[in-house]
Protein backbone atom coordinates (compact mmCIF):
# COMPACT_ATOMS: atom_id res chain seq x y z
CA UNK A 1 0.00 0.00 0.00
CA UNK A 2 1.41 3.38 -0.76
CA UNK A 3 2.05 6.08 2.08
CA UNK A 4 0.39 9.06 1.79
CA UNK A 5 2.65 12.00 3.31
CA UNK A 6 2.63 15.83 3.58
CA UNK A 7 5.65 17.54 2.81
CA UNK A 8 6.50 20.84 2.93
CA UNK A 9 9.27 23.28 1.31
CA UNK A 10 9.88 27.22 1.47
CA UNK A 11 10.91 30.25 -1.07
CA UNK A 12 12.28 33.94 0.44
CA UNK A 13 12.29 36.87 -2.44
CA UNK A 14 15.25 38.63 -3.74
CA UNK A 15 14.03 41.35 -1.07
CA UNK A 16 14.62 38.97 1.83
CA UNK A 17 17.45 39.91 3.82
CA UNK A 18 19.32 36.32 3.95
CA UNK A 19 18.95 36.65 -0.34
CA UNK A 20 20.16 40.43 0.03
CA UNK A 21 23.47 38.97 1.58
CA UNK A 22 23.71 36.41 -1.04
CA UNK A 23 23.37 38.77 -4.00
CA UNK A 24 25.62 40.97 -2.63
CA UNK A 25 28.38 38.73 -2.34
CA UNK A 26 27.87 37.00 -5.80
CA UNK A 27 27.53 40.42 -7.17
CA UNK A 28 31.64 41.24 -5.73
CA UNK A 29 32.01 37.47 -7.42
CA UNK A 30 31.17 38.43 -10.68
CA UNK A 31 33.05 41.75 -10.34
CA UNK A 32 36.15 39.67 -9.81
CA UNK A 33 35.47 36.81 -12.61
CA UNK A 34 34.42 39.35 -15.20
CA UNK A 35 38.12 41.13 -14.78
CA UNK A 36 40.40 37.63 -14.00
CA UNK A 37 38.25 34.42 -14.57
CA UNK A 38 40.76 32.53 -12.23
CA UNK A 39 40.10 34.87 -9.37
CA UNK A 40 40.03 33.22 -5.60
CA UNK A 41 36.95 35.31 -3.78
CA UNK A 42 35.21 33.68 -0.78
CA UNK A 43 32.82 36.83 0.30
CA UNK A 44 30.54 37.24 3.06
CA UNK A 45 27.61 39.94 4.10
CA UNK A 46 25.91 40.99 6.73
CA UNK A 47 23.22 42.90 6.04
CA UNK A 48 21.10 44.93 8.73
CA UNK A 49 19.18 48.18 9.71
CA UNK A 50 20.95 50.95 7.61
CA UNK A 51 23.91 48.65 7.26
CA UNK A 52 25.44 46.55 5.13
CA UNK A 53 29.43 44.60 6.10
CA UNK A 54 31.22 42.83 3.32
CA UNK A 55 34.38 40.66 4.16
CA UNK A 56 36.21 37.88 2.87
CA UNK A 57 39.87 36.48 1.44
CA UNK A 58 40.82 36.91 -2.07
CA UNK A 59 43.42 35.82 -4.27
CA UNK A 60 44.39 37.56 -7.62
CA UNK A 61 47.35 37.78 -9.67
CA UNK A 62 47.01 40.87 -10.38
CA UNK A 63 47.14 42.87 -7.52
CA UNK A 64 45.22 46.33 -9.26
CA UNK A 65 42.44 44.05 -9.66
CA UNK A 66 42.15 43.15 -5.65
CA UNK A 67 42.22 47.02 -4.93
CA UNK A 68 40.02 47.85 -7.90
CA UNK A 69 36.98 45.51 -6.81
CA UNK A 70 37.42 46.36 -3.21
CA UNK A 71 37.23 50.14 -3.80
CA UNK A 72 33.95 49.05 -6.11
CA UNK A 73 32.09 46.97 -3.42
CA UNK A 74 30.60 49.97 -1.87
CA UNK A 75 28.66 51.07 -5.09
CA UNK A 76 27.87 47.01 -5.97
CA UNK A 77 26.57 46.59 -2.61
CA UNK A 78 24.65 49.48 -3.09
CA UNK A 79 23.13 48.61 -6.54
CA UNK A 80 21.87 45.09 -5.53
CA UNK A 81 20.12 47.26 -2.93
CA UNK A 82 18.13 49.17 -5.32
CA UNK A 83 17.29 46.17 -7.80
CA UNK A 84 15.73 44.52 -5.48
CA UNK A 85 13.22 47.08 -4.72
CA UNK A 86 14.41 49.27 -1.57
CA UNK A 87 14.23 52.68 -2.32
CA UNK A 88 14.27 54.46 1.72
CA UNK A 89 14.22 53.44 4.90
CA UNK A 90 10.59 53.15 4.91
CA UNK A 91 10.44 50.73 2.48
CA UNK A 92 13.61 48.27 4.88
CA UNK A 93 16.81 50.08 3.50
CA UNK A 94 18.02 53.31 2.06
CA UNK A 95 20.80 52.04 -0.69
CA UNK A 96 22.09 55.71 -0.69
CA UNK A 97 22.72 56.44 3.07
CA UNK A 98 22.90 53.29 4.13
CA UNK A 99 26.32 52.58 5.98
CA UNK A 100 28.05 50.11 4.04
CA UNK A 101 31.61 48.60 5.58
CA UNK A 102 34.01 46.63 3.05
CA UNK A 103 36.71 44.69 4.88
CA UNK A 104 38.85 42.28 2.37
CA UNK A 105 41.44 40.70 3.17
CA UNK A 106 43.83 38.13 1.02
CA UNK A 107 43.34 35.06 0.96
CA UNK A 108 45.67 32.55 2.91
CA UNK A 109 48.91 31.28 0.93
CA UNK A 110 49.15 28.13 2.91
CA UNK A 111 45.38 27.71 1.36
CA UNK A 112 46.48 28.57 -1.71
CA UNK A 113 49.70 26.75 -2.34
CA UNK A 114 47.81 23.41 -1.02
CA UNK A 115 44.97 23.15 -3.60
CA UNK A 116 47.27 23.86 -6.81
CA UNK A 117 49.00 20.98 -8.01
CA UNK A 118 52.66 21.70 -9.30
CA UNK A 119 51.19 20.88 -12.76
CA UNK A 120 48.46 23.42 -12.39
CA UNK A 121 45.80 21.29 -11.79
CA UNK A 122 43.11 22.12 -8.94
CA UNK A 123 42.77 19.82 -5.84
CA UNK A 124 39.45 20.43 -3.91
CA UNK A 125 39.67 23.87 -2.32
CA UNK A 126 37.92 21.97 0.88
CA UNK A 127 37.37 18.72 2.40
CA UNK A 128 33.39 18.21 2.08
CA UNK A 129 30.64 16.10 0.60
CA UNK A 130 27.73 17.65 -2.03
CA UNK A 131 24.83 16.14 -2.90
CA UNK A 132 22.52 17.12 -6.69
CA UNK A 133 19.13 15.61 -7.35
CA UNK A 134 16.45 15.33 -10.01
CA UNK A 135 13.02 13.93 -10.30
CA UNK A 136 10.19 13.81 -12.42
CA UNK A 137 7.36 16.00 -10.60
CA UNK A 138 7.73 19.12 -12.98
CA UNK A 139 9.08 19.66 -16.26
CA UNK A 140 12.44 21.36 -14.70
CA UNK A 141 13.20 18.14 -12.93
CA UNK A 142 12.11 19.61 -9.57
CA UNK A 143 10.63 18.18 -6.74
CA UNK A 144 7.01 20.11 -7.22
CA UNK A 145 7.63 22.15 -3.50
CA UNK A 146 10.13 24.00 -3.83
CA UNK A 147 9.41 24.36 -7.69
CA UNK A 148 5.95 26.03 -7.02
CA UNK A 149 6.98 27.94 -3.48
CA UNK A 150 10.04 29.63 -6.08
CA UNK A 151 7.28 30.75 -8.84
CA UNK A 152 4.97 32.05 -6.46
CA UNK A 153 7.73 34.47 -4.61
CA UNK A 154 8.67 35.44 -8.30
CA UNK A 155 5.59 36.36 -9.68
CA UNK A 156 4.99 38.40 -6.34
CA UNK A 157 8.76 40.38 -7.59
CA UNK A 158 7.32 40.97 -11.35
CA UNK A 159 3.74 41.98 -9.92
CA UNK A 160 5.52 44.13 -7.35
CA UNK A 161 8.39 45.77 -10.39
CA UNK A 162 5.49 45.94 -12.89
CA UNK A 163 3.46 48.49 -10.89
CA UNK A 164 0.52 46.38 -11.05
CA UNK A 165 0.75 45.34 -7.26
CA UNK A 166 2.96 48.74 -6.56
CA UNK A 167 1.64 48.19 -2.74
CA UNK A 168 3.69 45.43 -2.16
CA UNK A 169 7.50 45.32 -1.24
CA UNK A 170 10.36 43.83 -1.92
CA UNK A 171 10.55 41.40 0.84
CA UNK A 172 8.67 38.24 0.95
CA UNK A 173 7.94 34.44 1.35
CA UNK A 174 6.25 31.65 0.35
CA UNK A 175 5.66 27.88 1.38
CA UNK A 176 4.03 25.33 0.01
CA UNK A 177 2.86 21.77 1.16
CA UNK A 178 2.21 18.84 -1.04
CA UNK A 179 0.12 15.42 -0.55
CA UNK A 180 1.85 12.65 -2.02
CA UNK A 181 0.82 9.11 -2.88
CA UNK A 182 3.88 7.03 -2.64
CA UNK A 183 6.75 8.85 -5.10
CA UNK A 184 3.57 10.70 -7.04
CA UNK A 185 2.37 14.27 -6.11
CA UNK A 186 -1.42 14.00 -5.35
CA UNK A 187 -2.01 18.00 -4.94
CA UNK A 188 -0.91 20.68 -2.60
CA UNK A 189 -2.38 20.67 0.40
CA UNK A 190 -1.82 24.41 1.48
CA UNK A 191 -0.17 27.65 0.91
CA UNK A 192 1.62 30.13 2.71
CA UNK A 193 2.43 33.65 1.34
CA UNK A 194 4.11 36.39 3.50
CA UNK A 195 4.44 39.41 1.85
CA UNK A 196 5.69 42.56 3.11
CA UNK A 197 2.98 45.21 2.15
CA UNK A 198 2.49 49.55 2.09
CA UNK A 199 0.95 50.74 5.46
CA UNK A 200 -2.98 50.71 6.53
CA UNK A 201 -3.90 47.84 4.19
CA UNK A 202 -7.40 46.05 4.78
CA UNK A 203 -5.55 42.35 5.58
CA UNK A 204 -8.17 40.61 4.56
CA UNK A 205 -8.56 42.38 1.29
CA UNK A 206 -4.50 41.91 0.71
CA UNK A 207 -5.54 38.09 1.67
CA UNK A 208 -7.68 38.38 -1.50
CA UNK A 209 -5.74 40.12 -3.41
CA UNK A 210 -2.62 37.84 -2.81
CA UNK A 211 -4.78 34.40 -3.70
CA UNK A 212 -6.40 35.98 -7.01
CA UNK A 213 -3.31 37.76 -8.26
CA UNK A 214 -0.41 35.29 -7.24
CA UNK A 215 -1.77 32.16 -6.06
CA UNK A 216 -4.38 31.37 -8.47
CA UNK A 217 -2.54 31.64 -11.79
CA UNK A 218 0.38 29.28 -10.59
CA UNK A 219 -2.23 26.96 -8.95
CA UNK A 220 -5.02 25.03 -11.27
CA UNK A 221 -7.83 24.17 -9.07
CA UNK A 222 -7.14 20.00 -10.25
CA UNK A 223 -4.01 20.45 -8.56
CA UNK A 224 -5.39 21.27 -4.85
CA UNK A 225 -6.49 18.67 -2.35
CA UNK A 226 -10.40 18.86 -1.40
CA UNK A 227 -8.86 20.40 2.18
CA UNK A 228 -6.89 22.70 0.33
CA UNK A 229 -6.49 26.55 2.04
CA UNK A 230 -4.58 29.60 1.42
CA UNK A 231 -2.73 31.56 3.98
CA UNK A 232 -1.65 35.27 4.22
CA UNK A 233 0.42 37.27 6.04
CA UNK A 234 -0.98 34.44 9.07
CA UNK A 235 0.95 36.98 11.17
CA UNK A 236 -1.05 39.38 11.02
CA UNK A 237 0.34 42.81 9.11
CA UNK A 238 3.87 43.01 7.71
CA UNK A 239 4.49 46.14 6.44
CA UNK A 240 8.36 46.34 8.41
CA UNK A 241 10.54 44.31 6.69
CA UNK A 242 14.01 43.94 4.72
CA UNK A 243 17.05 44.56 6.95
CA UNK A 244 14.97 46.91 8.88
CA UNK A 245 12.69 44.28 9.97
CA UNK A 246 15.88 41.31 10.16
CA UNK A 247 18.89 40.61 9.80
CA UNK A 248 20.54 39.05 6.76
CA UNK A 249 23.74 36.74 5.82
CA UNK A 250 25.25 35.23 3.37
CA UNK A 251 24.60 31.65 3.21
CA UNK A 252 21.47 31.09 5.60
CA UNK A 253 18.76 29.78 2.87
CA UNK A 254 20.80 26.49 1.67
CA UNK A 255 17.53 24.71 1.59
CA UNK A 256 15.85 27.19 -0.33
CA UNK A 257 18.64 27.70 -2.95
CA UNK A 258 18.90 23.76 -3.77
CA UNK A 259 16.25 21.22 -3.02
CA UNK A 260 13.72 22.50 -0.78
CA UNK A 261 14.56 19.22 1.68
CA UNK A 262 13.67 16.84 -0.69
CA UNK A 263 17.23 15.61 -1.10
CA UNK A 264 20.03 15.89 2.09
CA UNK A 265 22.33 18.72 2.31
CA UNK A 266 26.51 18.25 2.15
CA UNK A 267 26.01 21.51 4.59
CA UNK A 268 28.45 23.90 2.50
CA UNK A 269 26.66 27.19 1.05
CA UNK A 270 27.32 28.00 -2.37
CA UNK A 271 27.13 32.50 -2.36
CA UNK A 272 30.37 34.34 -2.72
CA UNK A 273 32.64 31.59 -3.78
CA UNK A 274 34.42 30.70 -6.39
CA UNK A 275 34.27 27.33 -8.29
CA UNK A 276 37.52 26.10 -7.27
CA UNK A 277 35.52 25.65 -4.05
CA UNK A 278 33.62 22.27 -4.18
CA UNK A 279 30.89 23.19 -2.25
CA UNK A 280 29.14 24.98 -5.25
CA UNK A 281 30.95 23.55 -8.06
CA UNK A 282 30.16 20.00 -6.76
CA UNK A 283 27.09 20.57 -6.00
CA UNK A 284 26.48 21.69 -9.59
CA UNK A 285 28.08 19.18 -11.11
CA UNK A 286 26.12 16.87 -8.82
CA UNK A 287 23.09 18.36 -10.30
CA UNK A 288 24.08 18.16 -13.73
CA UNK A 289 24.55 14.31 -13.26
CA UNK A 290 21.11 13.77 -11.70
CA UNK A 291 19.24 15.77 -13.93
CA UNK A 292 20.92 13.57 -17.64
CA UNK A 293 20.25 10.55 -15.71
CA UNK A 294 16.71 11.29 -15.45
CA UNK A 295 16.01 13.38 -18.31
CA UNK A 296 17.61 10.63 -20.50
CA UNK A 297 14.43 8.24 -18.63
CA UNK A 298 17.53 5.94 -17.01
CA UNK A 299 15.55 6.91 -13.52
CA UNK A 300 12.40 8.80 -12.33
CA UNK A 301 14.24 10.25 -9.78
CA UNK A 302 18.02 10.09 -8.27
CA UNK A 303 20.41 11.40 -5.68
CA UNK A 304 23.93 11.89 -6.56
CA UNK A 305 26.62 12.73 -3.52
CA UNK A 306 30.22 13.28 -4.35
CA UNK A 307 32.89 14.29 -1.39
CA UNK A 308 36.50 15.62 -1.82
CA UNK A 309 39.24 15.86 0.08
CA UNK A 310 41.07 18.93 0.77
CA UNK A 311 43.77 19.45 -1.72
CA UNK A 312 42.98 16.22 -3.81
CA UNK A 313 41.83 16.57 -6.96
CA UNK A 314 39.38 13.36 -7.46
CA UNK A 315 36.46 12.77 -5.15
CA UNK A 316 37.10 10.66 -2.37
CA UNK A 317 33.83 9.05 -3.14
CA UNK A 318 30.70 8.87 -5.60
CA UNK A 319 27.66 7.78 -5.01
CA UNK A 320 24.06 7.40 -7.34
CA UNK A 321 20.99 6.17 -5.17
CA UNK A 322 17.80 5.97 -8.07
CA UNK A 323 15.30 5.45 -4.89
CA UNK A 324 14.02 2.29 -6.64
CA UNK A 325 13.45 4.11 -9.85
CA UNK A 326 16.16 2.90 -12.08
CA UNK A 327 15.97 0.80 -15.27
CA UNK A 328 19.19 -1.04 -14.18
CA UNK A 329 21.08 -1.46 -10.64
CA UNK A 330 22.06 1.71 -9.35
CA UNK A 331 26.07 -0.06 -8.80
CA UNK A 332 25.53 -0.26 -12.77
CA UNK A 333 24.45 3.83 -13.08
CA UNK A 334 27.51 4.64 -10.93
CA UNK A 335 29.36 2.97 -12.83
CA UNK A 336 28.37 4.81 -16.64
CA UNK A 337 28.60 8.07 -14.65
CA UNK A 338 32.18 7.60 -13.48
CA UNK A 339 32.61 6.62 -17.13
CA UNK A 340 30.96 9.72 -18.69
CA UNK A 341 31.97 12.35 -16.52
CA UNK A 342 34.95 13.52 -15.10
CA UNK A 343 34.89 14.66 -11.72
CA UNK A 344 38.14 16.83 -10.67
CA UNK A 345 37.85 20.77 -9.75
CA UNK A 346 39.17 21.60 -12.65
CA UNK A 347 37.23 19.18 -15.38
CA UNK A 348 34.20 20.53 -14.03
CA UNK A 349 34.56 24.29 -13.80
CA UNK A 350 36.06 23.35 -17.58
CA UNK A 351 32.80 21.28 -18.63
CA UNK A 352 30.30 23.84 -17.05
CA UNK A 353 32.27 26.63 -17.80
CA UNK A 354 32.23 28.04 -14.20
CA UNK A 355 34.32 31.05 -14.63
CA UNK A 356 32.03 33.00 -16.26
CA UNK A 357 29.93 35.82 -14.41
CA UNK A 358 26.70 33.94 -13.81
CA UNK A 359 26.47 34.31 -9.91
CA UNK A 360 24.44 36.86 -9.19
CA UNK A 361 21.72 35.73 -11.20
CA UNK A 362 21.94 32.17 -8.67
CA UNK A 363 21.53 34.33 -5.64
CA UNK A 364 17.69 33.85 -5.44
CA UNK A 365 14.93 32.03 -6.90
CA UNK A 366 17.10 29.01 -6.42
CA UNK A 367 19.92 27.64 -8.07
CA UNK A 368 18.16 24.56 -9.92
CA UNK A 369 15.23 24.38 -11.54
CA UNK A 370 15.42 27.54 -13.34
CA UNK A 371 13.84 28.62 -16.85
CA UNK A 372 14.03 31.78 -16.77
CA UNK A 373 18.28 31.67 -17.30
CA UNK A 374 20.41 29.49 -18.64
CA UNK A 375 22.55 27.58 -16.50
CA UNK A 376 25.38 25.59 -18.00
CA UNK A 377 24.52 22.75 -15.18
CA UNK A 378 20.72 22.29 -16.19
CA UNK A 379 21.40 21.22 -19.74
CA UNK A 380 20.24 17.78 -20.32
CA UNK A 381 22.60 16.99 -23.10
CA UNK A 382 25.00 13.78 -21.68
CA UNK A 383 21.68 11.17 -21.88
CA UNK A 384 22.90 9.75 -25.26
CA UNK A 385 27.04 9.18 -23.36
CA UNK A 386 25.05 7.77 -20.36
CA UNK A 387 23.12 5.33 -22.48
CA UNK A 388 25.78 3.83 -24.42
CA UNK A 389 28.17 3.60 -21.03
CA UNK A 390 25.82 1.03 -20.28
CA UNK A 391 25.40 -1.21 -23.13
Amino acid sequence: MLRSFLFTSESVSEGHPDKLADQISDAILDAFLAREPSAKVACETLVADNLVVIAGEFRTADPAIFTDIRDRAESIARQVLRDAGYRDADTGIDPDKCEVQVRFNHQSIQINKGIVHANGQLGAGDQGLMFGYACDETPDLMPYPIWLAHRLVQRQAALRKSGAMDWLRPDAKSQVTVRYEGQRVAGVHNVVISTQIARDLDPAWVAREVTREIIDPLLPLDMRTADFHVLVNPAGPFEIGGPNGDTGLTGRKIIVDTYGGACPHGGGAFSGKDPSKVDRSAAYMARYIAKNLVAAGLARRCLIQIAYAIGVAEPVSVMVDSEDTGIVPDARLEAAVRKVFRLTPSAIIEALELTRPVYRQTAAYGHFGRDDVDFTWERCDRGEELKSALI
